[in-house]
């Protein structure tokens, strides 16, 4: 039943959020015009807010199919006010951008909210003791929600990252690895995601913004602290490995050079795979398959419980990222 139950919310997912997207698109190209600046790969005003769709359509139907489905509502509930939280943020900063402090306490809390959903006794690092462990957490998952807002910065980049981590979630949920709540919502994800993935497809009509950027961030970094909560650590690390990968290493870099880190600019190593001559679709392609390659290793990593075995495999992905983002530092001469 939660298999038909995941495919069919992820298909009508994808086709609501397309219809709301292509309505919402004559007032985003009115009210919200993305124009370039220093961290853009765009040159022309573009309309943004796209995200708003697709955190809307995951909420509203995540709770309608937990409601129809039976399942218990609260840890939903507390995850998509969290999001609408980071939603609300996100669309003032779209609009005129806000303060630091301000959106990194806002993170904070939405974060904190979500991570009391973590099941009582449930433990991702039990050698810690668990405030400690919470605390770690809780850093970690603002700086998720940071990231995923940092990579998408390029057309289709969320989309060929989250696309393969969500359907990999979905499907690792079905075989009874983590629990219904985040497997629906996965599956609800993906599927918005792929609704508006025409939109943003090379040369992109519409972009998430801040409104979609940050609640994603949030809620697929939920989905993966309830895979890892469930057991699953190294397959929760190797998914989003990529984001991780790129996002962590231009800070450390940027840190060493004694830049001010907060400002925006574009040296992700993705942004500096375009100035080094690859176009838009060679980047997110790479990154795509990449992907594929990472969510087969941590579907593999969940019928290999030896710890030894799950470290090799969590190597075996930290290559070929390594790999990629090799790539993306040479100039392409084609």
């Amino acid at each position: 039943m939660l298999a038909g139950s995941v495919a069919v919310l992820g298909a009508v997912a994808a086709l609501v959020c397309a219809l709301a997207i292509a309505a919402l698109h004559p007032l985003l190209v009115r009210y919200a015009l993305a124009r370039p600046n220093a961290r853009s790969s765009h040159v022309t005003p573009t309309p943004q807010g796209a995200g708003a769709a697709v955190v809307a359509v995951v909420a509203v139907f995540g709770l309608a199919a937990s409601v129809v489905l039976g399942l218990p509502g609260e840890r939903l509930t507390m995850l998509f006010a969290a999001a609408v939280l980071l939603a609300a943020i996100g669309a003032a900063d779209d609009i005129r951008p806000l303060p630091t402090l301000p959106r990194l306490a806002a993170q904070f809390m939405a974060v904190i909210a979500v991570v009391t959903t973590l099941p009582d006794g449930a433990r991702v690092l039990p050698m810690l003791p668990e405030l400690a462990e919470r605390a770690l957490i809780t850093v970690a998952g603002v700086w998720f929600v940071n990231l995923t807002n940092f990579m998408d910065g390029l057309d289709w980049m969320t989309v060929a990252e989250f696309v393969p981590v969500t359907a990999a979630l979905a499907l690792i949920g079905v075989v009874s690895a983590t629990d219904p709540e985040t497997t629906l919502v996965a599956a609800l994800l993906c599927g918005a995601l792929l609704g508006f993935a025409p939109f943003n497809k090379p040369v992109a009509k519409v972009f998430l913004g801040d409104v979609g950027s940050l609640p994603i961030g949030l809620i697929a970094g939920w989905c993966l602290l309830s895979l890892a909560a469930a057991g699953g650590l190294a397959a929760a690390i190797l998914l989003p490995m990529y984001y991780l990968a790129d996002a962590t290493l231009t800070l450390l870099r940027r840190l060493a050079r004694g830049e001010k880190v907060w400002e925006a600019h574009r040296t992700h190593f993705y942004q500096r795979a375009t100035a080094n001559g690859f176009s838009v679709r060679a980047v997110v392609g790479r990154v795509f398959v990449l992907n594929l390659v990472l969510a087969a290793l941590a579907t593999l990593s969940l019928a290999l419980p030896a710890p030894s075995l799950q470290a090799g495999l969590v190597a075996v992905g930290a290559v070929a990222v390594s790999a990629v983002l090799a790539t993306f530092e040479r100039t392409n001469a084609a």
